[in-house]
């Protein structure tokens, strides 16, 4: 499959500056992605295009992966309806580095270069920037910005020069990885066509070369019709502490039917046979959630590796499944998952644990609920009150669960 082939049939097109995407079957090229450090972390917004970059890569295509040490000491004004706070030195380069880690477990194996702005914004003499590449910069195209028009009309909150500069600052990446490493195309999400076009103006004006953008759609959640990225807790974060790996992978597994087809193309490398194998069984048997279950266990070894997703699944088949306590007794870092995710507390009986753990207001209802079939224990549905002195896993309904800590004894 070209690269042209595999980028549509994943879904990754949207605006271009090719006449014709088949020009990425051509020559190969050295091209640039970059992350603003707004955070120490990526989220799973940014791990979108990060798979439409390992499709270049796989390609042939040269890889500059540009983490904004200078840029995102302003912030990307895109979309934002206020002025943004500005950042401190410090926190920007925590972040930078936090992203560049990210960036080497994702593309592990891959030939890559990472890159940070600050290295060449650094020296850079204020006049000779105006003098030199701020001439060649247009203001009408700048003001044109939708979001400028959006911050500068009628009710609207203003925008300072800072990060009305923005645009030309990012442009300048574009002009001196053109200059410094031959680099022909910035590939980035849609809401970064703005600021990449600014680049290729200023290659064309300065240099009088071709330059190209390339950009993937925003992912958005068929169900909802809303940007693809959060939770009910927020933002998904890779970082392990920002969300665990047992969010991340129960995110992954509560996707929508619709929405799980999407993304298995964009956020796996699963080739086009396994995924519509995929596709026909889960629509013959949508029940079973095949098709999720993959799309959570393909994610979070990407992310968070193998042992990790092994354990995660174990805890889940427990939880979920009532698969019994055995397998997860000898593994460690299950047990640490478990307890980690799950309230747990110290009880002799079931229903002294519902009422511990806030599950049931005291002993009658603790008794009630489970004479009505709604409680299990280590998987088994109970019908009156049993021995919990052994520990194990108390489940009300389809999602509270309850650990008596005594597992462990």
């Amino acid at each position: 499959m070209t690269l042209s082939e595999e980028l549509t049939w994943r879904g990754f097109v949207n605006q271009m500056t090719f006449a014709d995407i088949k020009e990425l079957d051509e020559t190969p090229r050295t091209f640039y992605w970059g992350v603003d450090p707004s955070a120490d972390s990526m989220q799973i917004g940014n791990l979108a295009a990060a798979m439409m970059v390992r499709h270049f890569i796989d390609h042939g295509y040269k890889p500059i992966l540009l983490v904004g040490g200078a840029t995102g000491m302003i912030g990307d004004p895109d979309g934002k309806k206020q002025e943004r706070d500005l950042r401190d030195a410090a926190v920007v380069q925590k972040n930078v580095e936090g992203l560049a880690a990210q960036m080497r477990a994702i593309f592990g194996g891959k030939d890559f270069e990472i890159v940070n702005n600050a290295d060449w914004f650094k020296d850079i003499n204020y006049i000779s920037f105006l003098h030199d590449i701020g001439k060649h910069a247009s203001m009408t195209q700048m003001l044109d910005r939708e979001f400028v028009q959006a911050r500068i009309g009628e009710g609207g909150s203003g925008i300072s020069y800072a990060e009305f500069s923005y645009s030309l600052i990012q442009g300048y990446d574009f002009l001196h990885l053109f200059r410094e490493q031959g680099a022909t195309l910035q590939v980035a999400g849609a809401d970064q066509w703005g600021n990449s076009i600014t680049g290729v103006s200023l290659i064309r004006k300065l240099e009088g070369a071709d330059a190209h953008v390339y950009t993937a759609p925003l992912v958005v959640n068929k169900a909802t019709g809303v940007k693809f990225g959060k939770s009910e807790d927020g933002a998904v974060w890779l970082d392990p502490t920002k969300t665990s790996p047992y969010k991340f992978y129960q995110f992954w597994l509560n996707v929508d039917d619709k929405t799980a087809k999407d993304l298995i193309k964009i956020y796996t490398l699963l080739d086009k046979e396994t995924v519509e194998g995929l596709i026909a069984n889960h629509d013959a048997n949508p029940g079973e959630r095949a098709l999720q279950k993959r799309l959570a266990h393909e994610v979070t070894v990407l992310v968070h590796g193998v042992e990790t997703t092994a354990s995660v699944e174990n805890v889940t088949r427990i939880l979920f499944q009532g698969t019994g306590m055995g397998d997860l007794i000898v593994d460690e870092e299950g047990l640490k998952i478990l307890f980690k995710e799950i309230p747990s507390v110290d009880a002799s009986t079931v229903v002294e644990a519902l009422v511990k753990g806030g599950i049931a207001a005291s002993n009658g209802e603790a008794r009630r609920l489970i004479a009505a079939g709604g409680v299990t224990f280590n998987g088994e549905k109970l019908g009156s009150d049993v021995d919990a002195s052994r520990g194990g896993i108390i489940k009300k309904g389809k999602n509270s669960f309850l650990v008596v800590s005594n597992l462990l004894q």
